[in-house]
């Protein structure tokens, strides 16, 4: 499992996933950071134009190589960390051109949630 990679991620923790039971993920963590069972992801879901104008949603085509059927919307608000048992199938991967947007997304999220705690 690498970054940029695109997987099924399991919503229910306790069983293993249907189709319907899942959604797919884009996995933002560092190769290097390999020690504990855990993947920092960004959900997709489909795209709409409604998102164009929200920093934290990013639209990804559905390149080659990507297992990506029509445009989807990482969206870097929801980032979170998963164990790697919930990620049960492998899709494909992203370019880097578009991981590095997601990331600069998940940036954008993450310095906006500190300015609302300065003191």
């Amino acid at each position: 499992m690498f970054r940029g990679e695109v997987w099924q991620m399991s919503v229910d923790t306790l069983r293993e996933a249907a189709e319907s039971d899942s959604r797919k993920v884009v996995i933002v963590s560092s190769d290097a950071m390999g020690v504990l069972p855990l993947k920092v992801v960004v959900p997709l879901t489909p795209w709409k134009e409604d998102y164009a104008s929200a920093l934290w949603m990013v639209r990804i085509p559905p390149v080659l190589h990507s297992g990506l059927e029509s445009p989807m919307a990482a969206d870097a608000l929801q980032v979170r960390s998963v164990s790697t048992a919930r990620l049960t199938k492998r899709l494909g991967e992203l370019p880097d051109a578009h991981v590095a947007q997601i990331t600069a997304a998940v940036s954008i999220v993450l310095e906006e949630k500190a300015q609302l705690f300065e003191v």
